[in-house]
């Protein structure tokens, strides 16, 4: 009898826990955490075209063109970036010519989406018939991420020759830019 009632008390105990092991075997999950995009990339190659005005000596120019260039993050937030671009400036005042530049570029990227940078570039002034002019830039801008791949840039920069003029910058330039990231 003494067996028997071990025994019913050992299977007794042995349903107990494993009734307790049961319970403990539904454990709260969290949920899996939801996919956020890292934002605006602005690492890498980029191509784009932008338009505006050229102000010098009292009259205004038109400038169209397009730009080429590659950014680099060195260190959150700093950019190192190498820009060319080419324009063709016409006016009332001028037979129409070419400017072709390659810019360098530092910026800081304020937010994902917005990059404020300064640029200074050396280039030529090519017109047909007449001599090339050698030509120096210097200024800044904001660029504007408007989509995943997509930025706009408004920029104001100086422009020079490298000749013996009084005048540091001879012209001004603002330009407004669209350009694709890829």
């Amino acid at each position: 009898m003494f067996v028997r009632s071990l025994s019913l008390g050992v299977a007794a105990a042995a349903l107990l826990v494993g009734g307790a092991q049961a319970a403990d075997l539904i454990i709260p999950t969290t949920p899996a955490p939801i996919y956020e995009a890292a934002g605006f990339s602005w690492d890498g190659m980029y191509a784009g075209v932008q338009g505006g005005g050229e102000f010098f000596d009292g009259f205004t120019n038109g400038v169209i063109g397009a730009h080429v260039g590659v950014n680099f993050i060195v260190a959150d937030p700093i950019l190192l970036g190498v820009e060319g671009t080419a324009e063709y400036v016409f006016g009332d005042e001028t037979d129409g010519y070419g400017e072709f530049f390659i810019n360098g570029r530092v910026g800081a990227v304020v937010t994902d989406s917005v990059l404020v940078y300064a640029l200074a570039g050396a280039g030529v002034a090519a017109q047909d018939g007449s001599d090339n002019v050698g030509l120096y830039q210097l200024g800044g801008g904001v660029e504007l991420a408007v989509t995943d791949a997509v930025s706009v840039r408004g920029q104001i920069v100086g422009v020079g020759t490298f000749d013996d003029g009084d005048d540091f910058f001879e012209a001004a330039k603002a330009t407004i830019g669209v350009s694709y990231h890829f």
